[in-house]
């Protein structure tokens, strides 16, 4: 019962409303609020301010919560830690997942889903800074980013691969029969980046600076998914990470073009530091491992 407790009342700082929160528990508002209530009887504190509605967490409250969520988590981490000895995972792994590298996702759960079928995977587009956050409030299993920012001391960190930019255009003759550009050159071509706000659009922006010359950007977008469509469908250019080209179905509707000198970045899985991990966690570090995406990736470009 304490455990659903503290369940009820992470779910109701979350939602901000006792009804919301008791449909996202699958239980009745009577039956949330009164465990609510019970939860502050066995610890003799004040944790909700409750008015006509639900008005927040007291900052005994707060505090209570933050102890909740790794409670919660390490209940989660010991139920997997027993069934694995019966060699049979399932449950949630939530992963937070920098836009750029959602393509890349697939390629890591796919086999883990395989080797576990009782796994099940929820995938959150978000910044950097939100993962981490989440991270630290148990909220994320796992994330998938950068690696070298310092807001990661403190964390696991394990590389997955390099990532190459590259131009990314469906129409050749923009080119001139060449296979490589320097930044001055694509800067005069019309471009489709992603938004200003995006950790890559920050990289890129540096690299057309170092290079002395002002882009011309014709389109932004904060999706990746968005920017491809835009390649596809116009005559925009678009300067990408190389992981992106295994979106291509179409190959010959797309060119390529390696971009020096070459601006690169690390990416890996990041965790919280646990000893052990909780089982899920680990099976799903374990097999990223074993996949070799640089070499996956930089096939893509081997031709260019």
């Amino acid at each position: 019962m304490f455990i659903r407790q503290l369940k009820y009342l992470v779910t109701l700082s979350e939602v901000r409303h006792f009804a919301r929160a008791a449909e996202r528990c699958h239980v009745s508002q009577p039956a949330l609020s009164t465990a609510v209530r019970n939860l502050e009887k066995e610890l003799d504190l004040n944790l909700v301010r409750r008015g006509r509605r639900y008005e927040g967490l007291t900052p005994e409250g707060e505090k209570v919560v933050g102890w909740a969520q790794h409670l919660l988590a390490s209940y989660e981490a010991m139920r997997q830690e027993a069934m694995s000895a019966h060699s049979n995972l399932s449950g949630s792994l939530t992963i937070g997942v920098i836009p750029t590298t959602m393509p890349v996702v697939p390629l890591l759960t796919t086999p883990c889903q395989e080797e576990y079928a009782g796994i099940n995977f929820t995938l959150l587009s978000l910044p950097m800074q939100e993962i981490t956050r989440r991270l630290d409030t148990c909220d994320l299993d796992l994330g998938v980013t950068y690696l070298e920012d310092a807001s990661l001391a403190g964390f696991t960190v394990h590389p997955l691969y390099n990532e190459r930019y590259v131009l990314m255009t469906r129409d050749e003759s923009v080119l001139n029969g060449c296979s490589q550009l320097e930044w001055g050159d694509v800067a005069e071509l019309p471009l489709c980046l992603l938004t200003g706000n995006m950790r890559s659009r920050v990289m890129i922006d540096t690299a057309f600076r170092q290079a002395g010359v002002t882009p011309r950007i014709k389109m932004e977008t904060d999706s990746i998914f968005g920017l491809y469509s835009q390649i596809r469908c116009s005559n925009l250019c678009a300067v990408v990470p190389h992981s992106v080209l295994s979106l291509i179905e179409l190959r010959q509707e797309i060119c390529v073009a390696r971009i020096v000198p070459e601006l690169s970045r690390q990416i890996g899985l990041v965790a919280r530091k646990q000893n052990p991990y909780p089982p899920m966690t680990a099976a799903m570090i374990q097999l990223s491992h074993s996949i070799d995406l640089q070499s996956r990736f930089d096939r893509l470009i081997q031709a260019v």
